[in-house]
């Protein structure tokens, strides 16, 4: 039986309005433990309601008017506002005073709110640590600590410092899509941890199908300009070099065309605006790194593209799971050429995935070459097979 009929009123109202059906295998086997307070390492793939799957039974331990209980530590500004608003919604609904606790916003305001005495805290580790320092978060009174994005976080000293500083009795739950990474980490920290892993078990990516989209590196801001100009196109564009993202930026805003960027190197504002016109559909394109490949979560989003090949399986992952979230259908376009094709079929067979060529021409996106691209391609093995024949006789005529 689902724990549905377990929760709160208000939040089985709330569970209804938003149109979610059944729970996820996440959401269904983290639920108990982690209300009964047990440590544990929860792992599924993205976009399978993580998010959720922690904070539904670790709000309802936290009580009101007893001061923060509860802090959920993310691996970017972009994630923690994402869960604030989350954990903002469904806390009110109980009462609870949730308040986000990140780099990049004014100081002295996080401060003043925190003398409201918020119950819940959502921030990035730098932040968090400083205020903690400040002993403006009395991280001694810390019940429950939820590190989202778990192998991203462990990997850094900031959250192994606030580690030191929380109640060791603490209860300890740790989520990410590429969890087994940090299992013996975990372990270390909490040898009791319970290791819940439905990667193997959750359907929620199967909506989901891989393109590759042959280009030559130089041509590849021109095909992006074409998909900007696809019908009811709307995509993430992932780059690995910064370099490479400003020069696409800047040639396609010349061809005035909705797109922009989000780049570590931007100041809060402009990243918080990119995100919220891209959600408006106010832009077509969002380029970006693997900065927003984390947890980022934007609503019936259809298409992802790499312009580059992602330098890792957890990558690849990661910049996937943007698309195709919770069963529903999505699209994952790879720009190759032939110097890197051969890494790309390595890097989809790692993650066990397959993907299909795809064809852009007419404006729109095709499972089959057009006749032009076919008769090209006839002539072309044509001419490569005369070319052998050539060479074949000449070494025929040496001997």
């Amino acid at each position: 039986m689902s724990f549905i009929t377990e929760l709160p009123e208000k939040w089985q109202a709330l569970w209804q309005q938003k149109g979610f059906s059944e729970p996820s295998i996440i959401q269904s086997q983290t639920y108990h433990p982690l209300k009964a307070g047990q440590n544990l390492l929860g792992i599924s793939p993205t976009g399978s309601g993580k998010t959720l799957a922690y904070l539904l039974p670790s709000l309802q331990k936290v009580t009101t008017g007893q001061g923060m209980q509860l802090l959920i530590l993310t691996s970017s500004q972009e994630l923690s506002i994402q869960v604030f608003e989350v954990a903002k919604e469904w806390g009110e609904a109980l009462g609870l005073k949730t308040q986000a606790v990140i780099g990049g916003a004014n100081v002295k305001r996080q401060i003043d709110k925190l003398k409201e005495r918020p119950e819940v805290l959502v921030g990035t580790p730098g932040r968090v640590l400083e205020l903690i320092k400040q002993k403006k978060i009395k991280a001694h009174q810390i019940q429950t600590l939820i590190f989202d994005e778990a192998d991203q976080l462990l990997g850094e000293v900031l959250p192994q410092q606030i580690i030191k500083t929380v109640n060791q009795q603490s209860q300890f739950a740790f989520f990410s899509a590429t969890g087994q990474k940090v299992i013996a980490e975990v372990k270390e920290l909490r040898p009791d941890i319970q290791i819940i892993d439905v990667s193997q078990n959750d359907q929620s990516t199967s909506g989901l199908e891989h393109y590759y989209l042959k280009v030559t590196p130089r041509k590849r801001g021109e095909e992006l300009r074409r998909l900007a100009n696809v019908s009811e196109m709307q995509s993430l564009v992932f780059f690995n070099e910064l370099s490479d993202l400003g020069d696409a930026e800047e040639k396609l805003l010349y061809r005035q065309l909705p797109v922009a960027s989000l780049a570590s190197d931007q100041n809060k504002l402009l990243r918080k605006a990119a995100i919220e016109n891209f959600k408006k559909q106010q832009l077509t394109l969002l380029l970006t790194t693997d900065l927003a490949a984390r947890g980022l979560d934007i609503e019936n989003l259809p298409l992802v593209i790499n312009y580059d090949i992602p330098t890792s399986e957890e990558s690849y992952l990661h910049r996937a799971g943007r698309t195709g979230r919770m069963g529903k259908k999505g699209q994952v376009i790879t720009f190759v050429h032939e110097g890197n094709f051969r890494d790309y079929q390595r890097l989809l067979k790692s993650v066990g995935v397959e993907g299909q060529e795809i064809f852009l021409y007419g404006a729109a996106l095709h499972h089959e070459a057009s006749a032009e691209n076919k008769q090209r391609s006839e002539q072309n093995k044509k001419n490569n097979q005369k070319g052998i024949n050539k060479g074949r006789k000449k070494v025929r005529k040496l001997k």
